[in-house]
């Protein structure tokens, strides 16, 4: 057992902090409109280009995993294995249910025609937490590293705590820009990220 990092391990960190800084940049609303204005790139050519770009460097991260030698930091016996594999089984129901009120054609830029702007959601997941995808990969990485117990799923689940409050805050000044009141209203009825049964929305399931 050890938790010093090998050279795998750093560029494992490397990669995920390159992959969630071009999750953020691709995601600005800012580089959105100068790319409209400036060279005439509809939302949907550019939700299919931010996809694409996505798709590749998170398969080079993959392809990385298959290849980390796995580095025990804890044994993963009794306890923490069985809430290991509750908490990845829930992560991804959660994450695909997250989905349910979404288009993925619209969402992957497949869409010929982008379908109007819809109302803001906030049944089902959104109505416990404004973020159930975020909330979704957190308990799917905490879940991997109570199963496997690894550097590597250590490493995967903090890049992302370390990720979440620069995706949440742009995600959220995306919402309130595209919904205005109706969002700020959202956001103080519903916890941003933890579901909090006492601070539940206003539409439940």
């Amino acid at each position: 057992m050890g938790w010093s990092l090998s050279t795998k391990e750093v560029f494992m960190v490397l990669s995920w902090a390159a992959f969630y800084t071009i999750h953020s940049v691709l995601a600005s609303s800012k580089l959105k409109r100068f790319l409209e204005d400036k060279w005439g790139i509809s939302k949907k050519t550019y939700r299919l280009f931010y996809s694409l770009i996505s798709s590749i460097t998170f398969l080079g991260i993959g392809i990385q995993i298959l290849y980390l030698p796995p580095k025990l930091i804890f044994e993963t016996i009794g306890i923490s294995e069985k809430l290991g594999y509750f908490m990845a089984t829930l992560g991804v129901i959660l994450g695909i249910r997250s989905f349910k009120h979404i288009s993925v054609g619209e969402f992957l830029g497949l869409n010929s025609t982008p379908s109007p702007r819809a109302d803001l959601i906030q049944s089902g997941l959104y109505a416990w937490t404004r973020h159930p995808m975020y909330f979704a990969l957190f308990l799917i990485f905490l879940g991997y590293l109570g199963v496997s117990g690894t550097m590597g799923a250590l490493i995967h689940l903090v890049c992302l705590i370390i990720y979440l409050p620069v995706g949440i805050y742009f995600e959220e000044k995306k919402m309130a820009n595209e919904f205005g009141d109706a969002y700020r209203l959202y956001q103080k009825n519903v916890p941003v990220f933890f579901p909090n049964p006492i601070k539940k929305g206003p539409k439940p399931f």
